[in-house]
């Protein structure tokens, strides 16, 4: 046993009852399969002493109770024959429900007891309705009756009673009366505690106890959406599947409409109108069985309810959806290829639109691997008691509490600040239950909150471009008038463009459809040869025409463009493309391919940061760069220093926001000598 701490003394003085040394779970518990907040429901009530005598003789009679009742899976047949040898047998199980339309009735499935069919009256069904929605644990009365039959099979097992492992009522004002005893480090090491976690252990510092808090947000606010991405074994889903009866996990691709929102046959309401949490793990992989629930969850995740189709009228839920995957890479190599969202499903991630409803992208790459001193072994709330606390604060809501002393800043749109103020009131839920906080307490609230919801639209303006350029997030202090902007750790650094001057051959540019955005790297390798051209990277075929065009051009023009010792016929030139962000390449890429073989050719060094947008016909004349403030936004928050851009698109300078325009210089050319003499390093 280890020693008590003040903070140990101090719950047990105020929620004698309610708390539990969170190690006695571990101790239980050996190899057997049964969540946490099973076992504490039984400790509570006799283990929450520092007595070591009652706590010993509380610990045996869970033991006990365990060892007569909890059935693991290798003793099923022998828990069977008790049931038949005894007539009535009570187990302690995980229970779920199926409809037998063919047969209008239900049948129970019991887990561990590997029961696949037990008689279950219609009555018990309709009082614990989350039977059909991925069973609950329970304390099981079962009873043997082989005169049950169907046809000529036998069907001896029944459901008597069902006894629900979580208390069976919750007064909230225990929380909000006693709040006042603790003070704020306090309460949020108990609250940690409480989810199993232990502050002090070494590798959990303020920045990541902070985020462990982000997890729990979810479960105190109603409709909340969060993705969190992180390494295995840093236990994303363990909040969801061990410390509450009121989520339920989804294993990738197993999300059916019926199952999640609505079935069509019976009406029932689905897993969004049962559960307070949703948790989709392994969501990399895939998360939908029917490509039908992807919009409905769209629906869902905007507003909080859906509609049947074809049957009129709208259903709400609460639940809040959580996506968790694994990300194998460090993030610095996502951000230089890709986006944080590419490791999602393939469903979603460039579904703007489904990704845009995301609340609260949690860093999870930041929380490294759990190692036994990370889980506490000191008294934090039973997790049946702490589950009420979280449910208890869904009815609440701090939604204004900022506006007391802050203002959002401009490029919040309405999402985002709808994002920022839940992920605000949810640490006030959680940190300050008694509706009791400070300024600084807010600010500090308010600053995660704009740093978890900015992760989400950067990523968003990597996909999706100019609709999503407004990312500068700040807050202003009402009281001052300063203002204040949030960043992001994992944006430092993370440009893809070299900031010093470019190799000869190395150009970068930008080409998008109208909807995909890409930034692509032009490199050209000339050497002494015989007027070969070679091109890899992309087998786009306007993006080849692109390329044969400039080389005829600047071979039709060789006496105006180049001397007779760098002629084209005495080179071969290795011209590679290469994707650096963006679904796929497209067209327009012609004048940055013009200055690659040009640079390439004379060996010329290029300008630093430089990026060229814009095509050049097989006569010369220069084309309008399409899109183009969302390709100039592009290379620019990817460390373009100088976007070279023709002359026709200087009408759409307007069209650029200013912070952009006061990182990146954006000059313009209007004819191919113009830019080589704005692209090419003076001597």
């Amino acid at each position: 046993m280890i020693l008590l701490d003040d903070l140990d003394r101090k719950a047990l003085e105020h929620f004698r009852g309610f708390v539990v040394k969170k190690d006695l779970v571990g101790i239980i518990k050996g190899g057997a399969n049964v969540p946490a907040f099973v076992l504490e429901y039984l400790l509570a009530n006799t283990c929450s002493t520092e007595d070591e005598a009652k706590l010993q003789e509380g610990m045996d009679n869970v033991k006990k109770i365990l060892r007569e009742h909890y059935v693991s899976p290798e003793e099923s047949t022998l828990i069977q024959s008790k049931m038949r040898e005894k007539g009535r047998y009570k187990i302690i199980d995980k229970i779920s429900v199926e409809l037998d339309a063919q047969h209008d009735r239900y049948w129970a499935s019991i887990s561990n007891s590997n029961i696949k069919k037990a008689n279950i009256s219609d009555e018990l069904v309709q009082k614990h309705e989350k039977l059909m929605l991925g069973g609950i644990w329970a304390i099981i009365e079962m009873e043997y009756d082989p005169l049950i039959t169907i046809g000529s099979t036998s069907y001896p097992f029944v459901v008597r009673d069902i006894k629900p492992i979580q208390l069976s009522s919750f007064d909230n004002s225990r929380i909000t009366n006693k709040r006042k005893e603790f003070t704020k480090e306090e309460w949020k090491t108990l609250m940690l505690r409480s989810a199993g976690y232990e502050p002090h252990s070494e590798g959990l510092d303020e920045r990541k106890l902070n985020l462990l808090l982000c997890r729990l947000i979810p479960l105190v606010e109603a409709n909340f959406n969060m993705v969190e991405l992180g390494p295995r074994s840093s236990g994303k889903s363990y909040i969801y599947k061990e410390i509450t009866p009121y989520a339920i996990l989804i294993s990738g691709g197993q999300g059916t409409v019926a199952q999640l929102f609505v079935n069509n046959t019976t009406g029932r309401v689905g897993s969004v109108g049962m559960w307070d949490a949703i948790c989709f793990d392994e969501s990399t992989d895939k998360l939908f069985k029917d490509r039908d629930a992807i919009p409905m969850m769209k629906d869902y995740m905007e507003s909080g309810s859906f509609s049947r189709a074809g049957k009129g009228g709208e259903i709400s839920g609460s639940a809040s959806i959580i996506l968790n995957g694994n990300i194998n890479q460090p993030v610095e190599t996502v951000l230089q290829t890709s986006h944080l969202f590419s490791p999602l499903s393939d469903e979603v991630n460039y579904d703007t639109a489904f990704l845009d409803r995301i609340n609260l992208f949690l860093s999870g790459w930041e929380i490294t691997k759990f190692s036994p001193q990370n889980f506490t072994s000191h008294f934090g709330f039973s997790t049946d008691f702490f589950s009420e606390v979280l449910k208890s604060q869904r009815k609440n809501t701090y939604y204004e509490a900022l506006d007391k002393y802050f203002t959002l800043g401009s490029h919040l749109k309405q999402r985002d600040s709808k994002s920022v103020r839940k992920i605000v009131s949810g640490f006030i839920k959680l940190l300050n239950p008694d509706g009791i906080y400070t300024k600084e307490e807010i600010r500090e609230y308010l600053v995660i909150a704009m740093e978890m919801r900015r992760r989400v639209k950067e990523q968003l303006k990597r996909i999706g471009g100019m609709e999503f350029w407004d990312t500068n997030f700040s807050y202003i202090d009402k009281e001052t008038q300063e203002e204040i902007f949030v960043g992001l750790p994992e944006e430092r650094g993370s440009a893809l463009i070299e900031s010093n001057p470019l190799p000869a051959g190395v150009c970068y540019t930008s080409t998008s459809d109208g909807e995909n955005n890409s930034l692509v790297k032009i490199e050209v390798v000339a050497l002494k040869g015989n007027g070969k051209v070679n091109v890899t990277g992309t087998n786009n075929q306007e993006v080849k025409e692109n390329i044969k065009n400039t080389y005829n051009y600047i071979r039709a023009n060789e006496k105006s463009i180049l001397n007779e010792q760098h002629s084209l016929s005495g080179y071969d030139l290795n011209i590679q493309i290469s994707n650096l962000m963006g679904a796929y390449i497209s067209g327009g890429i012609g004048c940055s391919v013009y200055v690659g073989i040009i640079s390439a050719i004379y060996k010329k060094n290029l300008r630093a940061g430089l990026a060229v947008l814009g095509n050049i016909s097989i006569g010369g004349a220069i084309e309008r760069a399409l899109n183009f403030a969302d390709k100039v936004t592009l290379l620019s928050e990817n460390g373009a220093k100088t976007v070279l851009v023709p002359m026709d698109n200087l009408n759409e300078i307007t069209t650029l926001p200013a912070s952009i325009l006061g990182k990146t210089d954006v000059p313009f050319y209007g004819n191919s000598q113009m830019l080589l003499q704005k692209a090419v390093m003076m001597e």
